[in-house]
């Protein structure tokens, strides 16, 4: 939330592939027709069935003849229902799975994939910064309370106000204090935990380190 990974960065767009290969819909629709098929030929099965026993169970002292006029009747929605379920297959089978995008969705746009790779991969840093800060003031801090404010302590330092004093060999970060001692505390702590990784500023030579003022 507070680094709004799922924000909308850019309404750029760009025209996306035509011939990258991608689902085909008419798939799924052949297939919803092969199962509609199945269905109705197993209810013309079961109507079939309950009307020859029927016709082969007469009330007691009843005679009954079925001829072959009359089965052919009961049984032609069985033999309708079997034709349509073998076209339905069939043409399932002849629908191609997969097509070119131009083919599926004509002019279909994207958007710009620069800027969205750009973006989220600032945000994904800031967000691993963050992230690696805050582990660090619940293990290297006296912060009691870093199980649940580490993350937030961690964005106050990082919107707070300091100088920087480029010296020989040297850059040095002087932060000013936070709203509390606490905070104070923890923040002079977390800065002695980074300058022990003797980290080098991009590009150059100088060691980054860090301090925080005292409260005047």
């Amino acid at each position: 939330m507070h680094f709004a990974l799922d924000s909308h960065d850019t309404y750029g767009t760009a025209d996306d592939d035509p011939d990258r290969s991608v689902p085909n819909p008419a798939k799924r629709t052949a297939h919803q027709a092969v199962q509609a098929a199945r269905a109705r030929l197993s209810r013309a099965e079961t109507r079939r069935d309950e009307k020859l026993l029927t016709l082969r169970s007469p009330k007691p002292d009843t005679p009954t003849t079925i001829t072959n006029h009359m089965h052919d009747l009961i049984t032609a929605p069985v033999r309708d229902a079997h034709a349509d379920l073998a076209a339905a297959i069939a043409a399932h089978k002849a629908t191609p799975t997969r097509l070119p995008l131009g083919q599926v969705r004509p002019g279909q746009q994207v958007l710009d994939t620069e800027t969205k790779l750009l973006t989220h991969a600032i945000r994904i840093a800031a967000f691993n910064t963050q992230t690696m800060l805050a582990r660090t003031i619940a293990t290297a801090t006296d912060y009691r309370k870093a199980g649940n404010e580490a993350h937030a302590l961690v964005r106050t330092a990082l919107t707070g106000t300091g100088d920087i004093h480029p010296t020989p060999g040297r850059l040095h970060i002087r932060l000013d204090p936070l709203h509390t001692p606490r905070a104070t505390t923890a923040l002079a702590q977390l800065c002695t935990a980074l300058n022990e990784t003797a980290t080098t500023y991009p590009g150059t030579h100088l060691q980054l380190h860090y301090s925080v003022k005292s409260h005047q």
